[in-house]
């Protein structure tokens, strides 16, 4: 059995608020602080979950004994997986990092089950595999079935990011900044979660921009997808914005194949794919609050809209939407532990 055998204070600056558990085929529901990770599904087979996240108070490590686990998952930061996630590893047990830490290095799987499940063929060197970005996931998971239509040749989407992404501050700072608003009163002048005010606002930044001007999540939305379609010279570029919206990510996505793709093809072709609902002419169409609030409808990726472009037969337009906290975060990191179960990536060394 792991076991948590020291939790100590560094300085006074942070506090690492954690989540430990270990299941044994039952279900693993942890809350760990604004990790982002809100839900865990029953996992099977010693599956241990390490959850962390960081609030401005005071900082607290801990030393983790990973003998007898066969997989750990954590959701904390680039900073304490680059620094734990090697030492688990290395130990034996299967890291499913939800950072960006590891999701571009090229012996590391960067793994979306529904779309490259194949990706467990090779045991990881470093026994890492990494959950790719909220927005990235639901992205992937509308695109891989549109791929037997035709070649794929470039993708233009904008996303509208919950206030939820900016974990627990970013909801507090969103709550808190409405009723200021509402109550006419001046915005906070505190440094913001999301760069500006969000309230009653968009804010078409999520992250630092390069020398480019390309924000920190647009180069995630470039590059991931390419790494998990196996589409490395695939032409994709995205607008990440904010929105005042509690949870759940929104993206409007054009595509433009080699031949001309009808909405009908393209409605059967999601329509078999695996956990997507998927909405006709005549089902209205997807919205991030209806879907977070259902229990079932939150585990899906939803895709509406879907139409043909009136200027270019070889390009549709789709509305893709999920809950960013469970499709784009927990539930993707429990699909890949089951993925590997019966595999090498969970035999131990």
């Amino acid at each position: 059995m792991a076991a948590l055998t020291e939790l100590y204070t560094v300085d006074d600056n942070y506090r690492l608020v954690w989540e430990f558990g270990i299941g044994l085929n039952t279900a693993l529901r942890q809350q760990p602080g604004n990790c982002g990770m809100n839900e865990m599904y029953g996992a099977g087979n010693g599956v241990v979950h390490l959850g962390f996240g960081l609030t401005p108070t005071t900082r607290y490590a801990l030393t983790f004994t990973p003998a007898g686990v066969d997989a750990a998952v954590f959701s904390a930061g680039a900073p304490i997986s680059r620094q734990w996630a090697p030492t688990v590893g290395a130990a034996g047990a299967l890291v499913v990092d939800n950072s960006s830490a590891f999701r571009m290095d090229d012996d590391v799987p960067l793994v979306v089950p529904e779309v490259n499940p194949d990706a467990r063929a090779t045991r990881p060197a470093r026994n890492i595999v990494a959950n790719p970005n909220c927005s990235t996931i639901q992205l992937v998971r509308a695109l891989h079935p549109l791929r037997s239509l035709g070649t794929l040749e470039w993708v233009v989407l904008s996303t509208y990011q919950s206030g939820s992404g900016g974990g627990l501050r970013g909801l507090e700072e969103l709550a808190a900044s409405t009723r200021a608003v509402l109550d006419g009163l001046p915005p906070a002048t505190s440094p913001s979660r999301f760069g500006h005010p969000l309230a009653f606002n968009l804010v078409p930044e999520i992250g630092l921009r390069d020398d480019d001007g390309i924000s920190h999540e647009e180069q995630k939305l470039r590059r991931e997808p390419r790494k998990i379609l196996t589409m490395p010279s695939l032409r994709i570029t995205a607008t990440a914005v904010r929105v005042p919206v509690i949870n759940g990510h929104s993206e409007a996505v054009h595509l433009g194949f080699d031949r001309p793709v009808s909405p009908a093809d393209a409605i059967a072709a999601l329509r078999g794919a695996p956990n997507l609902r998927v909405y006709g002419a005549d089902d209205g169409y997807p919205m991030p609050r209806p879907v977070c609030e259902s229990p079932t409808q939150r585990r899906l990726v939803h895709v509406g809209r879907v139409r043909s472009d009136p200027d270019d037969p070889r390009s549709l337009w789709l509305w893709v939407v999920a809950d960013n906290l469970i499709v784009g975060t927990a539930l993707n990191a429990l699909e890949i532990v089951r993925l590997a179960t019966g595999t090498t990536w969970l035999t131990r060394r």
